[in-house]
């Protein structure tokens, strides 16, 4: 019976040694990775879509801010019926004749002190700031879909160390038992065998539900189920200090770009209000004939007017609106000053988090080769009675501790290492170099900018583009 029990240990001890590596993820050569999660969140994420659609809404503002410098031509029909009463004398006359009126007229701005021209250089600027929030939202897309990844790879790899934990607690509570029977412990050390194992499955079951709802997250954020995931991706080029990943987000960020073109589409309204104090002057034209249905009498006639208008008094409303152009454009001046000094901050973070996370994993890896030889040296004291079985319990948690943390600092630093990129404004399909088509802003707003007519060549290419956009 002795030498039964010691054949459980050893084959309990081969399946420890073997845990370190079980831990390590071993994966085939056509599983998905990082790369194949961050081209589905890009090909079907919902919000960039919801976001370059509220892109090309701006690149419209452009167009109707440029229809002002354009003359207006409208068709009109009128169907009227006058009454007139006239007394000469004593002799009263009453008439009452029905006319139609069919004609053309046209208004042309003349002058207005450039607020037409300042309005369509803002609404550029705005086209301008709102790409750049198009891309801090790809920036927001592609980050879940790495976090989703990594998690469902830890979540992967938590499972794997607790069945393995499992399976070495069965093990254990065999062995105990066999030394059991042949006097060598007492029923307290089974007791506490059958304790472990219990715990073991436990925690096996909450770490298949954690894996479970981080498969769903997955899916969410890439748009499919993961499949057999490749491991721990390769980490990004990062910069060598927090100073160089400071100093290019700064310059290249898209929120702080977008703040900055917002700044300026809002310094040009105010100057647009301002122009609105001064005079406009209007070309009017319109021509027509004019039939009467009492008669086979008409009219044709043509007008043509030169209009002067100059602002005197509006009830205090144009000068509360450049009052209200200024606060407008003094708060985006604030909001661009908080922008700057959070993506600062938050390439600190990402940074000190990287830096924490690659020394955490450095530390875990001594811990993991520490605990293994630690619990292999107290199994087989425990063999020759120097050792409880509380004892090789203890290690045994210990061991299963290292692992857990070990998978979690890795994780940690490959999340710490996107993050970084996500907070210098370098996590983007484009220069990821994503096998997808790269969505281009500036298609729609060619053929959107000089605001084509609706029977135009370019009106008809334009529908084309939009039926498929919305993919009928």
């Amino acid at each position: 019976m002795r030498g039964m029990a010691r054949g459980k240990l050893v084959k309990a001890l081969a399946l420890t040694a073997g845990l370190a590596l079980s831990a390590m993820p071993v994966r085939s050569v056509w599983a998905d990775n990082l790369t194949d999660a961050f081209i589905g969140a890009y090909n079907t994420s919902g919000l960039l879509e919801q976001n370059r659609a509220l892109l090309r809404a701006a690149d419209e503002d452009v167009a109707i801010a440029l229809s002002a410098l354009r003359p207006i031509i409208n068709w009109t029909v009128r169907v009227s019926r006058d009454y007139t009463k006239r007394r000469v004398g004593t002799v009263v006359t009453t008439t009452e004749p029905s006319n139609f009126f069919s004609g053309l007229t046209l208004s042309q701005l003349i002058y207005d002190g450039g607020a037409s021209v300042l309005g369509k250089q803002s609404a550029q600027e705005t086209v301008l700031s709102t790409r750049q929030s198009l891309i801090d939202i790809e920036q927001q897309v592609l980050f879940r879909a790495a976090t989703a990844y990594l998690r469902v790879l830890l979540e992967e790899e938590t499972v794997q160390i607790r069945q393995n934990n499992v399976d070495l607690s069965s093990e254990e509570l065999r062995a105990t038992q066999d030394r059991f029977e042949v006097g060598e412990v007492t029923r307290t050390d089974v007791a506490l065998s059958e304790s472990q194992l219990a715990s073991s499955r436990a925690d096996l079951a909450d770490a298949k539900g954690a894996l479970s709802t981080a498969q769903a997250e997955y899916v969410n954020a890439v748009g499919k189920l993961p499949g057999r995931t490749a491991g721990q991706p390769s980490l990004p080029n990062l910069p060598r200090s927090a100073a160089e990943a400071q100093n290019l987000a700064q310059r290249n960020h898209p929120s702080i770009l977008s703040a900055q073109h917002q700044v300026r589409a809002l310094d040009l309204i105010v100057q647009q209000q301002r122009a609105g104090l001064g005079p406009n002057v209007s070309l009017n034209a319109d021509a027509g004939i004019t039939e009467t249905y009492d008669s086979d009498d008409y009219i044709n006639d043509a007008t043509v007017s030169l209009t002067f208008n100059q602002p005197i008094y509006a009830g205090g409303r144009l000068a509360a609106a450049v009052r209200r152009a200024m606060a407008t454009r003094d708060a985006s001046r604030a909001n661009l000053l908080n922008v700057q000094k959070n993506i600062t901050q938050g390439v600190t973070d990402a940074y000190v988090r990287f830096e924490t996370a690659t020394a955490s994993l450095t530390a875990s890896n001594e811990r993991v080769r520490a605990s293994q030889v630690a619990f292999d040296g107290i199994r087989e004291e425990a063999t020759l009675g120097a050792r409880t079985t509380l004892d090789v319990l203890t290690a045994q948690q210990d061991l299963l501790d290292a692992q857990l943390a070990q998978v979690a600092s890795r994780t940690e630093r490959s999340l710490a290492a996107y993050q970084l990129l996500q907070a210098q404004g370098l996590l983007t399909a484009e220069r990821l170099g994503l096998a997808v088509q790269i969505y281009d802003p500036t298609l729609y707003y060619n053929l959107v900018k000089k605001a084509p007519a609706q029977v135009s060549k370019q009106s008809r290419d334009l529908d084309r583009v939009l039926k498929a956009l919305r993919r009928e």
